[in-house]
Parts: C-alpha cells; structure tokens; sequence
C-alpha cells in the first residue's frame, strides 16, 4: 500500500484541511517550496493537493528537490511542478523564472549522521540556501523559513520552557553547531531582508517532528526507535534518557506552519509544539516498545554518532503565541507514535 492510499495518513491529511484557516487566501496562489520530499515538505505538499481537491482553490506548487524524477514520483501532476535544484548552489533559469506568491525553505538536514558527516552542507543550507530563496522571493506576497528548537541551545535551569524571547546559550566552536547556528544566522538573515528590502517574512520554529512522512535515512533518536518499532525489534536507547524534548507529530508541524504563514505577523517567530508532547527519551522509548511488544536495550553509541548528538538535555517550548492565532494539536505523543507505526508497517508490507 503507497502513503497516498494509506487510510490513516489520508485522515491526518483531511485533519488538515479542516482546519479553521482563511484558505481563500490560497485561491489562485502559487508555492514554491525547497525540502519538498522531506519529512514537513511532503506532508504539506500532500495537505495543499488535497485542498486543491476539496476546495477547487487552483493552487499551483513548484516543489525544489535534487532528483526531479523523485518529486514527480511523489506528488500528484495536476498539482505539483517538479524543480531540480541543490538550493546551496546557483539557481537556474528554471527555479528563476518562477514567481510564487508563496516561498517556503524548508530544506535543512535535520539528523545528526547529516550534522557530523556533512557539516558544511548543514550551516550552509541555511544560509547560502536561505539567501538563494530569499534572493528570488523580493515579489512573493509572504516568505517562510523554518527554523528550529535547537536555535535555543542549552536549558541553563533558568526558565522551564523556551518562549520566542528566550535567547539561549550555543556552543558555536564546534562542528554540531553548524545547525542550530545555521538556523540563528538564517533567522536573521530574514530580518535583514524585513529590514533592508521590505519583504514579509514568517519564522516558525518547529519541535523535534516525526510522522509517517520520515525518510528512511533519518537518524534521529525517535526516528531509529521507530523503525526498530515497525520491524518489531527491541528499541535501542544510547544514554540513560534522561533528556525531555517537544515534539510534533507531522500533521501538527504542518498546520502549525499554515497557522503562522496565514496568520502571523511580518517578522514574527512561532514555537509549534504542545506540552503533550513533551516526553523524556527514556518514556518515548517505552511507548514504543510496549507497543511492539518489545523492549528497551542500552547501547553506547559509536564516535560518528555521538558528534551528531545534540547536548541539550531539556529543551520544551512555550507555544502560547502561536495558540493565540487559534492552533491547537490534535495528536498527542502515544496518538502520533502509534499511528506512525501503523502507516508505516502498512506501506512497507
């Protein structure tokens, strides 16, 4: 069974669109959006082809990835322009020419392999990638970055949960630091654009997000629990899990970001996380397990990993301002993880 058929995943797609958003802001409208076969971009992409379906609103995506053959595979034609491109090189004609009335960059690596593996490719995505986008966006009626927890570094014990004005503490004389200070500088990389140039510019800052749309490649600790999860396998804990995160499922993470890109004020920040969701390794790690009726191990990770792995040990966000636009989530932590599993068993059987 492909995603697209999967029932389950077409709910969370319909949970979506019944969102209570001004979609006739989308009639007749453009998107174009980097990261478009990533873990956010897919599922967005699928919610704005659904709407296109339910509401006849005429939106037209150009959807950036590095294999065209790969997105057309993905997305629905009627909807969904393909758009080779590596966002940290120079554009071509073809991405040039394109004049969306929305831009979203949502490409990123977003899992510690990537971070301790390819670290310059980590920073520069968000910014020579950010620039690229923002440089050819000077028309577009709204921008969006989306950036991330991690731009809050260390919980130090001085406030329970990050608001939008926290600033946070990074170690930036590191190589894993490319990415929360990728995302620091790409934050104000748009408020220089705000200021210099006059564009609209929306920065939701997502929590640690996982779904159905995670990519097999990913490895981050919730996203190797659940595979372990889908294969029926003991689920392999490489600390003690002490550490407490937010987190997202996807559907959440997407209508989060509509909230912000209809909603919310030029230059403006969102935390999208709900105290839910807040959840130790150690208790997330359970959850999987009792599911899969396995159990949890402990295992030391290897070098490669471990310089991946971010340092926080408490990072919970405070999501009051974006609850005031009228977001709520709608998947708590088990809902979200359960439902992960079983769309994934189902499409890999």
């Amino acid at each position: 069974m492909s995603l697209l058929n999967n029932p389950t995943y077409i709910e969370d797609i319909t949970y979506i669109t019944k969102q209570e958003l001004p979609w006739d802001k989308l009639t007749g409208k453009s998107f174009l959006i980097s990261g478009a076969t990533g873990l956010i971009g897919s599922c967005l992409i699928d919610a704005l082809t659904a709407l296109n379906k339910e509401k006849n609103l005429g939106i037209k995506v150009y959807a950036i990835g590095r294999n065209r053959d790969k997105i057309a595979a993905r997305f629905d034609a009627g909807t969904v322009t393909p758009v080779q491109q590596d966002v940290n090189k120079p554009f071509s004609d073809e991405i040039k020419s394109v004049k969306a009335d929305y831009v979203l960059h949502l490409a990123s690596n977003t899992h510690p392999m990537q971070y301790s593996t390819d670290p310059i490719g980590t920073i520069m995505t968000n910014l020579i990638g950010l620039n690229n986008m923002l440089e050819i966006s000077e028309g577009a009626e709204r921008f969006l970055f989306a950036s991330s927890v991690e731009i809050y570094g260390e919980n130090r014990g001085d406030v329970e949960r990050f608001d939008e004005s926290y600033l946070g503490y990074i170690d930036c004389n590191t190589a894993r630091a490319g990415y929360p200070e990728g995302k620091r500088a790409g934050e104000a990389l748009c408020q220089s654009y705000i200021s210099q140039k006059g564009m609209d510019i929306v920065i939701p800052r997502l929590s640690r997000t996982y779904g159905p749309t995670m990519l097999q490649s990913d490895t981050k600790a919730i996203s190797q629990f659940i595979k372990k999860g889908v294969a029926a396998e003991d689920i392999v804990l490489k600390s003690e899990g002490t550490q407490l995160f937010s987190y997202s499922y996807v559907a959440d993470a997407v209508t989060g970001l509509l909230y912000v890109l209809l909603l919310g004020e030029n230059g403006g920040a969102y935390n999208i996380a709900d105290e839910e969701s807040d959840i130790t390794l150690r208790d997330l790690a359970a959850i999987i397990a009792d599911y899969a009726g396995k159990k949890v191990i402990f295992e030391l990770p290897d070098a490669t990993e471990a310089a991946g792995y971010s340092k926080a040990t408490k990072a919970i966000l405070d999501s009051a301002k974006l609850k005031k636009l009228g977001w709520r989530a709608g998947y708590d932590m088990k809902k979200g993880l359960t439902r992960t599993i079983d769309v994934l068993k189902a499409i890999n059987a």
